[in-house]
């Protein structure tokens, strides 16, 4: 199969704005808002090296030294009474700053309170595996390693979990497309037919923006709609009402000739 090669950012083409929305950003809090978080930051600086604290969205937010890993997570959840690691995943911020943004999603169901754990490493440095203190981090840490590449040390199963075995490329990298590359489109035509299948079959359609445009069974094209399953045209639709028949209990019919645009938000 082809070898991937690097288109930087391709999943930064949208294929959808919502032209209401507005962004947003959470106000971050020191640790000193928290009684509970408090006490936590104060018993965690005094072992491990805290690069930054804070609260965000009610829950600890901390940054550590990846090396770390492991025995911070031990501490959280023989001292700390973090029990449940309820997450474990990655960002991929190669493009920006050459690293991945690991964090670990913690849960003291004794405190009923939320921690996040986060650390940076590099593309191709290796992470300790957290298996031994959260059986949880077992399928996070390999899907981890199937979606990112990122190489997990100790791991007892270090192998690809949703993705086959023979998969090129990590499919959650922003350098990966959002429809797979050329290998994908043929993958499941290679294994399961043959490549000399390939001019008989064609590639796999897997933009989930495809439409059909002949398909009256599956598809409704705005401005040119027919009526269900019959034949295909490139008149402007004359339907003027979106409903059956007879109609449906407690539902008004829909008019084209009273339908709007909003130009803002309600």
């Amino acid at each position: 199969m082809r070898q991937y090669t690097d288109r930087k950012n391709i999943q930064k083409k949208e294929y959808h704005s919502d032209r209401f929305h507005v962004n947003t950003s959470l106000e971050r809090l020191t640790p000193d808002n928290d009684e509970v978080f408090k006490e936590d930051f104060a018993k965690l600086s005094a072992k491990f090296q805290i690069n930054d604290a804070y609260i965000e969205a009610d829950q600890f937010v901390i940054w550590i030294e990846p090396k770390d890993n492991v025995r911070v997570l031990k501490f959280l959840k023989n001292t700390l009474f973090y029990n449940n690691l309820s997450e474990m995943s990655a960002v991929d911020f190669l493009a920006q700053r050459g690293e991945f943004e690991i964090f670990y999603q913690m849960l003291s169901m004794k405190k009923r309170k939320r921690m996040r754990v986060k650390c940076r490493i590099k593309e191709h440095e290796p992470l300790k595996s957290a298996v031994d203190a959260y059986k949880s981090a077992d399928w996070a840490e390999r899907e981890a390693y199937d979606m990112f590449g990122i190489l997990i040390e100790g791991h007892p199963y270090m192998k690809r979990i949703l993705m086959p075995d023979d998969w090129n490329g990590y499919p959650l990298r922003k350098t990966y497309p959002l429809q797979g590359d050329e290998a994908a489109q043929w993958y499941e035509i290679d294994q399961i037919f043959g490549k000399e299948y390939r001019d008989i079959i064609g590639p796999e359609i897997r933009d989930s923006a495809f439409i059909e445009k002949e398909d009256t069974r599956g598809y409704a094209r705005i401005g040119h709609e027919v009526h269900f399953d019959e034949p295909y045209s490139e008149e402007p639709s004359k339907i003027g009402e979106y409903q059956e028949e007879g109609g449906v209990l407690l539902v008004k019919k829909i008019k084209k000739s009273k339908s709007v645009t909003l130009k803002k938000r309600h």
